[in-house]
């Protein structure tokens, strides 16, 4: 992928958790599941079926410490 689409996978992530984290997010499965589902779908146009479940954890990964960071 290119770096403008990186980007905007990037930027469309960050926004995503941040309009839907919640306090609980992190340890609430309903919660955690909505998260989830979102993130697929940003990351759906751009990425293979194949690659989705690992980018999904990743990306959850780097919004639990962006949410860390919005809390401190």
């Amino acid at each position: 992928l290119s770096d403008e689409v990186l980007t905007k996978i990037a930027l469309d992530l960050v926004k995503t958790v941040r309009e839907n984290a919640t306090i609980d997010w992190v340890v609430k499965e309903s919660t955690q599941a909505n998260m989830r589902k979102m993130v697929k779908r940003v990351l759906g146009g751009t990425t293979t079926r194949q690659t989705i479940k690992g980018a999904v954890k990743t990306a959850l990964e780097q919004a639990e410490l962006l949410c860390e960071e919005m809390v401190n």
